[in-house]
């Protein structure tokens, strides 16, 4: 099989956890946000909104908030230039029917398809990132000012990378799929 370039792009993607203190242009933070603003969801419903966490004095505010006590193990991320808040929304009423009779929370399935966009289109430009879900959800949210009904699902931490980590382990192609039978 021959390589892609979106292979070799996602093969090369990496979850850092150490960042350079050089400042991420916003020219590629809204290129990264594009991407994540195309991706599909279930019934087109967008349920989703990501806040982009850059100005120095609120996102040590919102660091101190969601990285304090049990959570102190994702703290590395506060010296991330920039963290993304990614926060759901309660969507379409015909996704909520689908999540009722599949017994699937498309939201979260929804976010997880922005959130990658945004994460390899990082990759592609340079940038590093790392999913957070270790986080304390209503600090953070309290710390942003969200309102009732809002609820920050993960965290991106993003920025120049200062480490390179190693590929990790992943299945085989045959541990990995089948065709036509388990």
């Amino acid at each position: 099989m021959s390589e892609s370039r979106f292979l070799e792009l996602a093969a090369a993607r990496r979850s850092i956890r150490k960042y350079k203190t050089t400042p991420v242009q916003r020219e590629k933070l809204e290129l990264c946000l594009e991407a994540a603003r195309l991706a599909p969801s279930a019934c087109n419903a967008q349920p989703y909104r990501f806040i982009v966490i850059d100005e120095p004095i609120l996102k040590d505010k919102f660091c101190a908030a969601a990285f304090s006590g049990v959570y102190s193990a994702c703290k590395f991320a506060a010296a991330a230039p920039v963290l993304v808040a990614v926060v759901s929304d309660t969507g379409k009423l015909t996704a909520w029917l689908g999540n009722q009779v599949q017994d699937t929370n498309f939201r979260l399935m929804d976010i997880g398809i922005a959130a990658e966009h945004f994460v390899l289109a990082a990759a592609e430009q340079g940038l590093g990132t790392c999913w957070l879900g270790w986080f304390s959800a209503k600090a953070a949210a309290k710390a942003l000012g969200l309102g009732s009904g809002k609820k920050i699902e993960i965290l991106l931490a993003a920025g120049y990378p200062e480490e390179a980590p190693a590929p990790r382990k992943r299945k085989t192609m045959e541990e990995f799929r089948s065709f036509n039978s388990i």
